[in-house]
């Protein structure tokens, strides 16, 4: 439709080819094609000139006004995506969003007052087409489905903690094979929950566990480790405060579990528009911190 019109009103095929960047003997093909879809002829052409015919003349008029509230609805669309406002709905697990999305939503707000923000959280893994997700973000996950795009924005630490009162009491472990003595919680979720494999000075080492208490928030295990159970692993965005305060000790503080990294998901390349970027951006800020 839109090649039509431009043919009609530049009065030439070479001219309308060279406006849309295309050969003439393509939108030759092009007509051909739309005058057997509508069985008529809209043009009659001879070497030296070229004129619509009634059927052609109509179908201009039409056309155009189709193409002009086409390119209406498309300026709309690329204006709005281009603005940060309107509803932002975001995924995310129940830890991450207690600890890291919760208390960046203030300035993000702040900034972006037409911004309306929907915080899921789940620790399951959400369908982003189905539940109408505009962002998720998810741990060191393998994205299942190929229409989806992740793009890391952060990456963070597994240690193992406990409180310093438990380690007092029980004597802290010199060496992983140590921990086998010790009461321990796990997180229910993780792939490490019945293996720890820790790395350190000497080297890589994997122990196996049996955790007596097994949470799957890992906000909620990491109260219970301060309240002196035992020894468990937890996320440096989730300990980064407690440990700060005193409130929780490293375990063997020269090993680690394998670190993971935080990818934000949306169902296409073209879920990045303005209020997601902008959010992603203040995230990043926020895992930096």
């Amino acid at each position: 439709m839109k090649a039509f019109c431009r043919i009609v009103e530049r009065g030439s095929f070479s001219r309308a080819a060279d406006d849309l960047g295309v050969s003439a003997a393509l939108l030759s093909r092009e007509v051909k094609l739309l005058e057997e879809s509508l069985a008529t002829t809209l043009l009659t052409r001879t070497t030296r000139s070229m004129s619509l015919t009634d059927h052609g003349r109509r179908f201009y008029d039409e056309a155009r006004d189709i193409v002009e509230a086409v390119s209406r609805v498309e300026d709309g669309i690329r204006e709005s995506a281009n603005a940060v406002s309107g509803p932002l709905k975001i995924g995310c697990s129940n830890s991450f969003g207690e600890a890291i999305i919760g208390p960046m939503l203030p300035a993000f707000l702040s900034e972006y007052p037409d911004v309306r923000v929907t915080l899921a959280l789940e620790e399951r893994v959400v369908d982003v087409v189905e539940e109408g997700i505009d962002l998720t973000l998810r741990v060191g996950a393998v994205l299942q489905d190929s229409s989806l795009i992740g793009r890391k924005i952060g990456t963070f630490h597994q240690r193992l903690f406990a409180s310093p009162a438990y380690l007092q009491e029980h004597g802290a472990p010199q060496r992983p094979s140590d921990i086998t003595g010790h009461r321990v919680a796990g997180f229910l979720v993780a792939d490490h929950l019945l293996e720890w494999t820790l790395t350190g000075p000497d080297g890589t080492e994997t122990i196996s566990v049996d955790p007596t208490l097994r949470i799957s928030n890992s906000i909620v295990l990491s109260n219970v480790l301060a309240a002196g159970y035992g020894i468990g692993p937890l996320p440096s965005f989730v300990s980064n405060g407690p440990e700060a305060r005193g409130e929780l000790a490293r375990v063997l503080p020269d090993y680690e579990l394998p670190s993971r990294d935080i990818y934000a998901v949306t169902a296409s390349r073209f879920g990045m528009d303005a209020r997601v970027l902008a959010f992603i951006d203040h995230l990043r800020r926020a895992l930096s911190d």
